[in-house]
């Protein structure tokens, strides 16, 4: 019985990796959110330098800020400069508690955090 049960299973998890696989294949994104965004770390060291050499105003916000996070619609997103590549140019950002996080703009979903 246990046999069975753990076959079912495993044929299960084999099934919906396959289409997992199948998916991302075809460019729909799977998995957690910000899997998407590719940074080099000298991309990140860019994006932190441009924040600090600019000036960047940071943006407060009450909750605690995570990949995942919706942005409530009075938090102004800025556009990201294009020195920063074009893997991130879609995107939108706000600097806060001394980090950078890009935003998703239709979403307003922060996608990736940058330390």
């Amino acid at each position: 019985m246990k046999r069975a049960f753990l076959a079912a299973v495993a044929v299960v998890a084999l099934t919906a990796g396959a289409s997992t696989a199948s998916l991302a294949q075809v460019g729909v994104q799977v998995g957690p959110v910000g899997v998407g965004v590719d940074l080099v770390p000298e991309q990140r060291t860019r994006i932190k330098e441009y924040v600090v050499k600019e000036r960047v105003a940071p943006v407060t916000v009450r909750e605690r800020i995570t990949v995942g996070t919706r942005l409530p619609a009075d938090v102004e997103l800025r556009t990201v400069p294009s020195a920063w590549g074009p893997s991130v140019a879609k995107y939108r950002y706000i600097y806060s508690d001394n980090r950078v996080y890009l935003v998703e703009p239709s979403t307003r979903e922060v996608v990736q955090v940058i330390d």
